[in-house]
């Protein structure tokens, strides 16, 4: 299972993917807006707001906030501007962090992301200083409870995904970006439920740290992800298998 999978794994567990429900879909609004700027109001003709609004429903937002943004985005309901910023950098022991970021200032955004890394011990580097060790796929994860690995590989398999794997109680799917969207109605048309869905940069290579120096990781990681222009962090750390997110 890929690092940022098993941390929303643990989020999940914690209830925090639940305190922190509304924070998501602002965020989600905000991509859902983008999108529909960018490529126009019709998802059919906009996959990549098709996307988003998929991940949205995966997040059950409700439809008018979709239906919002989505007119928002488009102008119908005033002018929005955002910018879509990447920074690269490190987090302690070496582990390469990518922040994907959507802002309506800049300055802002890089001053509250420099700071975050820097006071919890990390760095920002320059651009594609660690982005080549990533690929960007979509992950969709299911439950070992509700589901067997079996099942989830007959149908993911068929509709386009490039593998399955199970790991602790996840099973993960993973997609190509352009076959993400496709997989993951596929899934829901043959009544499996998802515990997350997203595109994700996943790292070729992981990063082993022992507990501690993992736990300095991931509280940038989730002081990074509580950042309001902050809509993805990515990392190459390998969680170790018994890891647990503090109070």
């Amino acid at each position: 299972m890929s690092g940022h999978s098993k941390w929303a794994t643990i989020k999940h567990k914690k209830g925090i993917a639940d305190a922190k429900r509304g924070q998501a879909f602002t965020k989600l609004i905000k991509e859902i807006t983008v999108c529909a700027k960018m490529g126009g109001p019709d998802p059919e003709s906009n996959a990549r707001l098709r996307t988003a609004i998929l991940k949205a429903r995966a997040e059950n937002m409700p439809k008018d906030n979709i239906e919002r943004a989505i007119k928002k985005g488009s102008g119908e309901l005033g002018a929005s501007t955002f910018y879509e910023l990447t920074y690269e950098g490190y987090a302690p022991g070496g582990v390469a962090i990518i922040i994907d970021t959507l802002t309506d200032n800049k300055n802002r955004t890089a001053s509250d992301v420099r700071s975050t890394l820097t006071k919890l011990g990390g760095s920002l580097g320059a651009t594609g200083c660690v982005s080549y060790m990533f690929q960007t796929k979509g992950i969709i994860t299911y439950s070992t409870e509700k589901y067997t690995e079996d099942q989830i590989f007959e149908v993911a398999l068929e509709n386009g995904a490039e593998d399955v794997s199970t790991s602790d109680d996840v099973i993960e799917v993973t997609t190509t970006p352009a076959d993400f969207a496709s997989v993951l109605e596929a899934m829901q048309a043959a009544g499996f439920e998802q515990e997350s869905a997203d595109v994700q940069k996943i790292a070729d290579q992981t990063v082993a740290l022992d507990k501690e120096k993992a736990a300095k990781v991931m509280k940038i990681v989730e002081r990074l992800e509580e950042l309001d222009d902050v809509q993805q962090v990515s990392t190459n750390l390998d969680l170790p298998e018994d890891f647990e997110l503090e109070d």
